[in-house]
């Protein structure tokens, strides 16, 4: 990188973290080209905020004076009908199936490295760079290994289990070994127009909250809400506004707090428990789907290695195997009881990686599937 000059396609949202990865890329001295991708928003009179936090107008001009601030050259590109296809369309409906879905993971895969890289691939660029929190390594085999951050506050790497080798090769990820602290104080340093701008972790094209997002764009048939032991105690308003293990947003008259342990979709009926420890609350196994190996190779089966049931999540020792009844499925076999492992989450695994030996606890990234 430091060597070499490349010409490199730089996916701008307009917030700190990828406005400082430009200025490194810039620093470094690249051919760095912007771009600011443009995606679906609500159109609905009876959302009060419709606006797409990812390609919001303030954003687009931060990202512009940015560029500007830099000097690289800046561009639009308009996502809007493949964003509505393979990441709302797919919230929507896995939300009405019963599942709780992680649309970021959806939209790295399909959209903002998915789309990206064949763009950079179709007009000769040599890389693609965002401001992701992960950390890329070549071995001496030529394999990429995908690695956890050096900030593991912000590690980012759950949301990357999906790429592959083809696609490793044309990323790069300048933050990997940056703190969140060091990159603001960069933004500060080289004066970016952003630097004091505050970051949004909700989903970007749910305008106000999920919970409504969900009521606006799905028919919702209102139940009972029961106890496990099968007393009536409320009235739901829909199974899908419902995820396992939900604590906030079960209204019951200020009776609870109560955990939702079960939604009964053939008798329509939402099963709590006021028991924050209910057995039914923990398992220690999850049949995954759609798992996918960084590596393109399947490793040696069972593996052991460590996991977490959703971002943010602790790391569990697990055992992963193949389960006999499909080709396509696989078991997760936790060593302890695990709380609230929900369909639709995925399931990322990691073993312990020496190849960046001055910093403690770095993990390599192998994999991942969805609690099906």
């Amino acid at each position: 990188m430091k060597n070499q000059a490349k010409k490199i396609l730089m996916a701008m949202s307009g917030g700190v973290d990828s406005s400082v990865a430009t200025a490194i890329l810039k620093k470094q001295g690249h051919n760095v080209v912007g771009v600011f991708l443009k995606f679906w928003q609500e159109n609905n009179s009876l959302c009060k905020i419709s606006e797409n936090k990812c390609c919001s107008e303030k954003s687009f001009l931060d990202a512009k004076k940015v560029c500007q601030k830099i000097g690289i050259p800046f561009y639009v590109l308009n996502y809007e009908k493949e964003f509505k296809q393979e990441v709302v369309d797919y919230f929507l409906n896995s939300y009405k199936s019963g599942n709780t879905p992680n649309p970021c993971i959806v939209c790295n895969k399909k959209i903002k490295l998915g789309l990206l890289i064949k763009y950079v691939q179709n007009l000769g660029f040599d890389a693609l760079s965002t401001g992701h929190y992960a950390r890329i390594k070549l071995t001496t085999n030529n394999e990429l290994k995908l690695l956890t951050a050096r900030d593991k506050n912000k590690d980012q790497s759950y949301f990357l289990y999906t790429l592959d080798q083809d696609e490793l090769r044309y990323l790069i990820f300048p933050l990997g070994n940056y703190t969140k602290n060091q990159v603001r104080k960069l933004a500060k340093k080289w004066q970016l127009p952003i630097a004091e701008k505050r970051e949004s972790q909700e989903v970007c094209f749910v305008g106000d909250s999920t919970k409504n997002f969900l009521k606006r764009n799905l028919d919702l048939e209102k139940g009972f809400i029961k106890t496990i032991d099968g007393k009536i105690i409320g009235e739901h308003g829909g199974l899908p506004l419902y995820t396992f293990g939900q604590r906030q947003g079960i209204n019951i008259g200020g009776k609870g707090p109560y955990y939702v342990i079960k939604k009964d979709f053939k008798d329509n009926k939402l099963i709590v428990s006021n028991n924050k420890n209910d057995p039914g609350l923990f398992s220690k196994t999850a049949l995954m789907t759609n798992v996918n190996w960084i590596s393109d190779i399947e490793p040696d089966l069972p593996l052991k290695c460590f996991a977490r049931h959703r971002y943010g999540a602790k790391l569990e020792p697990v055992i992963i195997t193949k389960q006999k009844r499909s080709k396509k499925e696989y078991l997760a076999n936790f060593k302890n009881p695990v709380r609230a492992i929900t369909r639709g989450q995925s399931i990322v695994f990691y073993k312990p990686n020496r190849l960046f030996s001055k910093w403690k606890n770095n993990y390599e990234i192998l994999g991942g599937g969805v609690v099906c």
